[in-house]
């Protein structure tokens, strides 16, 4: 049986970035399943997740698949683990209050698996009290988190905020895969 991987995509540029880890995963011969925010579709679209998985994404917190299955509790069935990218400060905040405001918040109170989330977002949002305090508090739960990192921000210039590279999150998670 493949293991399942379920991918949550959150609103930021950074998004981009998990089409790859998406499609490297199931080079892997890994079984995923994306879900995406509202506002992720500004930065990359369904079909894109679409064609790479062969399964049409998440798009709703009450969307039924043509099977008459409910995605959210069928995707987070045996998911092995649960990668959220790029977590922006907004999505922490839902993770953390335990929000189910859209697909992706919704899973992470569904899955029975490791959750890790990739932040990005600006430097200044990233060193923010709130921001810091919804990471602690996920943290605690057993969130694990990869990044963020230096680098070229979408703003124009260098600082923290950059999310990891596609290889770091391909790495880790198939670690996590070999472990499970």
């Amino acid at each position: 049986m493949k293991p399942k991987v379920v991918v949550g995509v959150g609103g930021g540029i950074a998004a981009y970035k998990v089409a790859f880890v998406v499609s490297r995963l199931v080079q892997d011969g890994c079984d995923v399943r994306v879900a995406m925010t509202p506002s992720s579709l500004a930065f990359v679209g369904p079909s894109t997740f679409g064609g790479l998985t062969g399964t049409q994404p998440i798009l709703s917190s009450t969307q039924v698949d043509a099977d008459g299955t409910v995605p959210h509790i069928d995707a987070a069935r045996d998911a092995r683990v649960y990668l959220i990218a790029p977590a922006t400060a907004g999505m922490l905040s839902q993770l953390a209050m335990g929000a189910a405001d859209d697909p992706v918040a919704l899973l992470a109170l569904t899955v029975q698996c490791p959750i890790v989330v990739c932040p990005a977002m600006n430097d200044a949002m990233w060193r923010a009290p709130a921001v810091q305090a919804n990471l602690a508090a996920l943290e605690r739960r057993g969130v694990e988190r990869l990044g963020p990192v230096e680098g070229h921000l979408a703003e124009g210039y260098d600082a923290i905020g950059r999310m990891v590279e596609p290889d770091e999150i391909l790495a880790r998670l198939r670690e996590r895969l070999a472990d499970a």
